[in-house]
């Protein structure tokens, strides 16, 4: 098992989105299957207006407010806290992420890579709401599965991705499946992944590392990320991944 840890960089997307993104950085493209991993802050008065994707799939889920999705396949919805979207890029689709209601919409959002063979595959949208996603209770703390296992959230890659909250002191232990690889990310509060501290904004990323420990260093909400990297490579160039 290999662990790093990373610390996201403040970069502004889109039409004034402020964003802590761990990848792509120059030093730090991407992280097989994924490729791009943003905790974004949309102002009222910003956005991300129409623009094209393709070859890969994007996840994004909100903390808090509302995120308008309009596409080209006429697809129209919004997004509220606790949910979640899909957009299977495929061969190519077109979209806009705007917040609504008046209030800062705040998420992450997470590109998968595509396999070569399914890079031309048609495009494709899902939404599912807060109240769909399995929730594991623990003794001070709650595991929020959107990715695996029963959420009914579907990618064409391998990955497991959960919403971590856990109350200081608290431990969470989790086992990776065999040859998967990811990170964990401190959305707030500051926590240990195997005795390796994390603050906010910081990741530490795992490659099979077989069982996970984290610990609360005080009240923390992560996000947990692994999935099956392709063994191919990511060419990724701006919004295409090819």
């Amino acid at each position: 098992m290999s662990m790093q840890i990373r610390r996201a960089a403040e970069v502004r997307e889109g039409e004034g989105v402020d964003v802590q993104r761990l990848m792509p950085v120059p030093d730090w493209l991407s992280y097989d299957p994924f490729v791009l991993w943003d905790h974004f802050a949309i102002a009222p008065s910003a956005g991300l207006p129409d623009h094209p994707h393709r070859g890969f799939e994007i996840v994004t889920y909100l903390f808090s407010g509302a995120l308008r999705h309009e596409d080209d396949l006429g697809n129209r919805s919004t997004v509220l806290a606790g949910g979640a979207q899909r957009v299977t890029a495929g061969r190519g689709i077109s979209h806009s992420e705007m917040p609504q209601g008046g209030v800062v919409a705040r998420g992450v959002q997470l590109w998968i890579n595509l396999p070569r063979r399914l890079k031309a595959i048609e495009p494709g949208y899902q939404q599912v709401d807060a109240d769909r996603f399995p929730v594991k209770s623990l003794a001070g703390g709650r595991v929020i599965t959107i990715i695996g296992e029963d959420s009914p959230l579907k990618l064409n890659t391998a990955v497991r991705c959960c919403e971590v909250h856990l109350d200081p002191g608290v431990s969470w232990v989790d086992t990776v499946p065999q040859g998967f690889r990811g990170f964990v990310y401190t959305a707030s509060g500051s926590a240990a992944v195997d005795g390796c501290d994390i603050d906010q904004g910081d990741a530490c990323f795992l490659d099979d590392p077989g069982k996970i420990r984290i610990e609360a260093r005080e009240e923390c909400r992560l996000m947990y990320c692994v999935g099956r990297p392709h063994g191919e490579p990511i060419r990724q160039q701006g919004p295409f991944v090819d």
